[in-house]
C-alpha cells in the first residue's frame, strides 16, 4: 500500500512528483490504469493527474497530497503481528449465556439430571431435542465445568448440583431466569427446537446452503457478496499459518473446494511459485474471488470453477484437495459425502487437507470451540466436530491419516493420504 509522508513544504519526490502534506485515510481506492494504490478519505472531493510513465502521480484535494507508486499485489502470506483469537472468543461468549439460561429456565435440564443420570441419546429424548441440537447443547454445558460423562451416563457435577437443581438450597437459577424472555435467548430456544438454522424458513434464505427447500443467501449477488467478504475477516488473519503448514511445494494443483475469496489458496500460490489452483464455489461466490484473485496477483495461476460441490462434477487428477472451514457448516452424512467426493478428484498418493476447528474427542471442550459449535449450529446445517470424528470418515473413505498441525483462531489441518 502507498504510503503519506510528512514534508514542511513542497518538495520532490524521487519518482518525480510533488508531495504536499499529510492526512489520515479511511478508505481505499484504486486506479489500476496508474498501477498505483490511491488511499482517500472517502468523503472527499478530488482529482488524480498522472505524473508521466513511472507510475507517480499528483492526488488534489483540500489540501493536495501525492502518493509514490506502489506494488498493486496484496501479502495474502503476512501474518498478524498480533494474534486476534481473544476478538473472536469473546465475539462467541453470547452463545454461552444462551445456552446456559435456556437449559435452566426453558429446558430443566438440571432438574432432570438431579433425578437420575441419562445417556446422550436418552437425555436428548427427554429435552424433545434431536441429536445435533442436543450435542450442542450438551457440549456447551459440559466445557462449562456443569456436566460430566462417566460409563456413558450423564451426571450433574458439583457445582451444577448445588447452583443450579430447583429448590437446593444455593440454587440460582431464578437469577439466571431473569434472561429467559431475551430475544437472544428465546431464539437459541427455538433453534434447539427445531434443528433449523436462523433464515431458513424466510425470504431471504439462510447464510448457507440448507437442505430443506428454502432459499440459500449464496445464490443471490448481493446476500452473497457480504457473506463471502465478512467470513474473509478471519480467513485473511489464518491464511498465512495455514500456507506455512501445507507441504506442497514443486509443480502441483490444489482444488479448494467451496473456497469463498479464495485467499487460503493464493496464500499458497504466494508461498509455492509453481502451484496452480482451482477454486470451487457459487457463482457469485466466485465473483469476489475473482476480484482477491487480482488483488493478490495470482489471477494466472487459478481457474475459478462454479459449481454445487454436492451434485455437479469435480475437477478430477488433483494432487491435493482443500476442505477449509467448510465441514463445520453440514451434518454429519453431508460431511461423509463430501470427503468422498474429494477423494474421488485425487489422484493416486494425492492429499485431502481438512482445515477446521476441533473438539476434543471427548466432546466436552474446549469452551471456546464449544462456542462456535452453537455459531455454527445457529447459521448452518453443521456444529464443531472432534478430530477422532474427522479422523474416522476420511479413513472409513480410504485415506491414511497424519497428525493434525495447528494455524490460528483454534483452527488446525488433519492431512489423509490417498492410496
Amino acid at each position: 500500500m502507498a504510503t503519506f509522508k510528512r514534508h514542511p513544504s513542497p518538495s520532490t519526490s524521487a519518482s518525480g512528483g510533488t508531495r504536499y502534506g499529510t492526512m489520515v485515510a479511511t478508505g481505499v481506492r484504486c486506479d489500476r490504469p496508474l498501477h498505483a494504490a490511491v488511499t482517500l478519505l472517502l468523503d472527499e472531493r478530488y482529482s488524480v493527474t498522472p505524473l508521466g510513465r513511472n507510475g507517480a502521480f499528483v492526488v488534489t484535494l483540500f489540501p493536495t497530497y501525492i502518493l509514490e507508486p506502489a506494488a498493486m499485489s496484496a501479502s495474502a502470506i503476512q501474518p498478524p503481528r498480533v494474534d486476534p483469537t481473544p476478538i473472536f472468543e469473546h465475539f462467541r461468549g453470547s452463545y454461552g449465556s444462551e445456552l446456559l439460561t435456556a437449559a435452566v429456565a426453558h429446558f430443566d435440564l438440571f432438574g432432570r439430571l438431579a433425578e437420575r443420570a441419562m445417556a446422550f441419546d436418552e437425555l436428548a429424548n427427554e429435552l424433545g431435542l434431536q441429536s445435533r441440537p442436543a450435542n450442542v447443547l450438551v457440549t456447551a454445558l459440559r466445557a462449562m465445568g456443569l456436566l460430566e460423562e462417566n460409563e456413558g451416563l450423564l451426571r450433574l457435577t458439583p457445582m451444577a448440583s448445588e447452583h443450579l437443581v430447583p429448590g437446593a438450597r444455593l440454587d440460582c437459577g431464578d437469577y439466571l431466569s431473569l434472561a429467559a424472555q431475551a430475544p437472544g435467548v428465546l431464539s437459541m430456544v427455538q433453534l434447539l427446537k427445531s434443528n433449523k438454522p436462523i433464515g431458513s424458513d424466510g425470504d431471504a434464505g439462510t447464510a448457507f446452503i440448507y437442505r430443506g427447500g428454502a432459499k440459500s443467501a449464496m445464490d443471490a449477488e448481493a446476500s452473497a457478496r457480504h457473506f463471502t467478504l465478512a467470513l474473509a475477516g478471519r480467513a485473511k488473519n489464518v491464511a498465512p499459518a495455514l500456507a506455512d503448514a501445507l507441504p506442497l511445494c514443486g509443480p502441483q494443483t490444489l482444488l479448494d473446494l467451496g473456497g469463498g475469496t479464495g485467499i487460503y489458496s493464493f496464500a499458497l500460490l504466494q508461498k509455492h511459485p509453481q502451484l496452480r489452483a482451482v477454486v470451487f464455489d457459487r457463482p457469485d461466490v466466485l465473483k469476489v474471488a475473482q476480484e482477491f484473485a487480482e488483488t493478490y496477483g495470482v489471477s494466472d495461476r487459478v481457474e475459478l470453477i462454479p459449481g454445487d460441490m454436492f451434485s455437479d462434477p469435480l475437477p478430477e487428477n488433483m494432487d491435493a484437495v482443500l476442505l477449509s472451514n467448510i465441514l463445520h457448516d453440514w451434518d454429519v452424512p453431508e460431511c461423509k459425502t463430501l470427503i468422498g467426493r474429494c477423494v474421488d478428484a485425487l489422484k493416486p498418493a494425492g492429499r485431502l487437507f481438512i482445515h477446521d476447528v476441533f473438539l476434543d474427542d471427548s466432546l466436552d471442550g474446549p469452551l471456546p470451540i464449544a462456542l462456535y459449535s452453537a455459531a455454527l449450529f445457529s447459521l448452518t446445517e453443521g456444529r464443531a466436530y472432534s478430530e477422532a470424528e474427522y479422523r474416522s470418515w476420511m479413513e472409513a473413505a480410504g485415506l491414511k491419516t497424519e497428525a493434525k498441525v495447528p494455524t490460528l483462531v483454534h483452527c488446525g489441518v488433519v492431512e489423509g493420504i490417498a492410496s
